[in-house]
């Protein structure tokens, strides 16, 4: 689809998709549109995508699905046991649930200014979401992510809460740049 950018900003969608969302992990009943173009996805990625995706699913051919969850669980216990081992001295806090069958590949904390933190964290390579208003979020891919990569997380992550009690959010993002 086409139109020319001084027309987007009026031009409606005919289908309202969660992907020409504007904010689409806002999870908000309203729909509200993206900017410019992307207002007009509607749900179904490009057939290039799929292409992609066809590719990474085949690392999936002869995995055992019960083997891959049992590490998922292994690999967001052992997150949560070290984050556990040291919340207390900060502000942080597990926000997913305890028990692993209530759970998928994820957890999540959270931190007063968890969109800041989980910022420097990118930063170090550490890639994580942010939810709104406060929520970390850390995914436990099995087919590649390693228990050392959950340790070097985990250590990252401490690293960054250290120095954030010490310095303070602002003086903490503005030492990053610099």
């Amino acid at each position: 689809m086409y139109v020319r950018r001084d027309l987007q900003a009026d031009l409606q969608p005919v289908l309202s998709g969660w992907l020409g969302h504007a904010r689409p992990f806002d999870f908000v009943d309203e729909y509200v549109p993206a900017a410019g173009m992307a207002r007009h996805r509607c749900g179904t990625p490009p057939i290039l995508a799929f292409a992609a995706l066809e590719g990474a699913l085949s690392v999936f051919e002869g995995v055992d699905m019960a083997v891959l969850r049992r590490k998922s669980i292994a690999l967001s216990e052992l997150f949560i046991e070290l984050v556990e081992s040291f919340d207390a001295d900060f502000d942080t806090a597990l926000a997913s649930p305890r028990n692993a069958a209530e759970r998928g590949s994820h957890v999540s904390l959270t931190h007063p200014d968890g969109y800041a933190l989980m910022q420097q964290l990118i930063a170090r390579g550490i890639i994580g979401d942010f939810r709104a208003p406060n929520l970390l979020r850390f995914g436990f891919t099995p087919l590649y992510l390693r228990y050392v990569d959950v340790w070097d997380a985990v250590q990252g992550l401490r690293e960054e809460l250290e120095r954030w009690r010490k310095y303070g959010p602002s003086d903490v993002v503005r030492q990053s740049v610099t």
